[in-house]
């Protein structure tokens, strides 16, 4: 069983960067491809950004692209987010998710993914 953690949020101001990570344990992370997704109150679920298990295909939701970037360390289990000049827009709580797949493989549907964290949550002020 595979089993993901998220950390990193909190409140910030508007402007401000973050780092938000998602540890993954139970398995090996490598053969786990992982995608962070978001949820606003009243908003539906929309895919952020998605890894593939070797770190090689990366996808980032158009909008986001030049303020967000996906990264994964599988010596430390962990997948990462770096998001900056984040805006109130971006208040949401932030999900990681698994599926398992080929070494380069990725999916940026939410559906797909079999393993979810809690969440964390982040909040930005103006």
């Amino acid at each position: 069983q595979v089993r993901l953690v998220e950390s990193g949020g909190g409140l910030v101001q508007a402007g401000d960067s973050l780092r938000l990570s998602c540890t993954v344990s139970g398995r090996i992370c490598s053969y786990y491809a992982v995608g962070w997704f978001r949820q606003a109150p009243g908003k539906d679920r929309e895919t952020v950004a998605a890894i593939s298990g070797d770190g090689s295909g990366k996808f980032v939701q158009y909008t986001l692209k030049e303020r967000f970037t996906i990264s994964r360390d599988n010596a430390k289990n962990t997948v990462s987010l770096q998001m900056k000049k984040l805006q109130p827009d971006d208040t949401a709580l932030f999900y990681c998710a698994a599926i398992v797949a080929t070494a380069t493989g990725l999916n940026t549907r939410g559906t797909r993914y079999d393993y979810w964290g809690q969440g964390t949550q982040v909040t930005v002020a103006s």
